[in-house]
This record gives C-alpha cells, sequence and structure tokens, in this order.
C-alpha cells in the first residue's frame, strides 16, 4: 500500500494521524499539481517561475489591479534583476506585455497576452474537466468544506511560510 492509499484509508480524521493524512494527501495534490504544470511549462518553455508569474499576474488581473514588476517580485521573492530577466523572458515569448500605467506614467503594469491565455486555456481543460467531474458528485455543502479547508490552508502555508527568513 503506498502513502496515498494509506491517506485515504485511515478511519479518524481528528489527531494527529487524522492530520498526517490530510499531510499526506495535500502532499500528493501538489505533487501531482506540479507534474500537470511541468508539462505545460516543458511543452511552452517555461520555468517553474515563469509559470508562478504569469499566475500572479493572471490573478492580478483577476481583481482588476495590475501587476507590476516590483509587486512581482516582493510576490516572487525575486531581486530586481532576477525579475527583469524573468519579465524579458516571457516578453519574448510573447507572453506578457509591460506598459505604462494609465494612472500613473512613472509605473508599469504587467498584461498577459490573449494568445498566452488562449493556450493556457486550452492545455488546463483535461484537467479542469476532470476536476468538475469529481467536483460534482459533492454537496453543495460538502463544496463548502473543501473551501473553507483550502482557504485555511492556503491562509496558514503563507504565514508559516513568512515566519522562515529568506536565504
Amino acid at each position: 500500500m503506498n502513502d496515498l492509499e494509506e491517506a485515504q484509508g485511515r478511519g479518524s480524521t481528528h489527531g494527529p494521524a487524522g492530520d498526517a493524512a490530510l499531510g499526506v494527501l495535500l502532499r500528493a495534490l501538489n505533487v501531482e499539481l506540479d507534474r500537470f504544470n511541468i508539462l505545460f511549462g516543458n511543452a511552452h518553455g517555461l520555468y517553474r517561475t515563469d509559470l508562478n508569474a504569469l499566475v500572479a499576474i493572471l490573478e492580478a488581473a483577476r481583481r482588476e489591479d495590475p501587476m507590476t514588476p516590483s509587486r512581482l517580485a516582493a510576490a516572487l521573492d525575486l531581486s530586481a534583476s532576477a525579475t527583469t530577466t524573468l519579465l524579458e523572458r516571457l516578453e519574448s515569448l510573447g507572453h506578457i506585455t509591460r506598459e505604462h500605467s494609465k494612472t500613473d506614467r512613472r509605473r508599469v503594469d504587467l498584461y498577459i497576452h490573449d494568445t498566452a491565455r488562449q493556450i493556457g486555456s486550452e492545455f488546463y481543460q483535461p484537467l479542469l474537466r476532470e476536476l468538475s467531474g469529481v467536483w460534482d458528485h459533492f454537496s453543495d455543502e460538502q463544496r463548502e468544506t473543501v473551501r473553507q479547508f483550502l482557504t485555511a490552508t492556503i491562509m496558514a502555508t503563507t504565514r508559516a511560510r513568512e515566519t522562515i527568513a529568506p536565504r
């Protein structure tokens, strides 16, 4: 029996054993998502940091708060020079543009090209179909519990990360 099968088969979900089982499942999910993202990156000449940058830029756009190079550097814990290199690579691949802000000409905003959005959407459709098929089996209440669990887990991970000093 592998770790995933063992974690799925545990009886109690409370206490150290239950927490360990959840940890095993989260680790397995993280590994599988990483493997999927690596396939996308390999297909499009992107490194993990490139993918993280694209997601950060997309999330900022979703919030209608354009990403800037300095905010991206902070979000990815990169130096200014590493961020410049990253942005130059993404721009040369045709994934992003850098434009002066319409509200503050001193600021540069980062935008994802529509072609990059299309490529990502097409690649991730099989994953989204599979996830939707699995999630359809959960009630609204169960989905709300999962949403709360994931939100709390992300926040806890962020807090733990912030306690570790960068190298």
